[in-house]
């Protein structure tokens, strides 16, 4: 990338397709699987931290919307295979809202060089608004659909607004020091 005065700028997103870089999407799939089962072993609310959340818009930040894309679409897929959980009634969600968290975030960021914060911001509306229209569809929030809408969203605000806060900082540290030449 090059900017108006032809100087080499870096790109807001690391490369997608090489080896190292789908090592690291796959690892982000295992830490997305891994911290929801933390979270359940230790008792801690799972609904407040949203911990399967984190590493899929950490993949939109560093690896652009197909790794953000890869990763949300993976996790509850792996972690339901390997943990029973996400519940299947909650499956195609919570799928769907992955993967438009990472898919929406990765695309802000890479595509329209959107800044970090706000990628993330409108991605978690984004993806709450599908979670919620999908869940709909399949019936899960029939019977009392509002009340379902804020047990499914309220919980997870303080989670959301660290993600908005924090993520964008590490995803920026991780491409930087890969831009740099040191490990991704």
């Amino acid at each position: 990338m090059a900017d108006v005065v032809g100087r080499s700028v870096p790109r807001p997103t690391l490369a997608f397709w090489e080896i190292r870089s789908l090592a690291f999407q796959g690892l982000l799939v295992g830490l997305a699987v891994a911290l929801p089962v933390a979270a359940h072993l230790t008792g801690a609310p799972v609904r407040v931290l949203l911990p399967m959340h984190w590493p899929v818009i950490l993949a939109g930040l560093v690896y652009g919307w197909r790794g953000g894309a890869l990763v949300g679409l993976m996790a509850p897929s792996a972690s339901f295979v390997l943990s029973g959980l996400p519940a299947p009634t909650i499956l195609p969600a919570m799928t769907a809202e992955l993967f438009c968290y990472g898919f929406a975030t990765g695309l802000l960021r890479e595509r329209f060089g959107w800044n970090p914060f706000a990628s993330v911001a409108v991605a978690l509306v984004l993806g709450r608004a599908v979670f919620v229209c999908v869940a709909a569809i399949g019936g899960v929030a029939a019977a009392n659909y509002l009340g379902y809408v804020k047990a499914a969203l309220l919980p997870g605000v303080p989670a959301a607004l660290g993600q908005i806060l924090l993520l964008p900082l590490a995803g920026n540290w991780w491409v930087k020091r890969a831009h740099r030449g040191g490990d991704e």
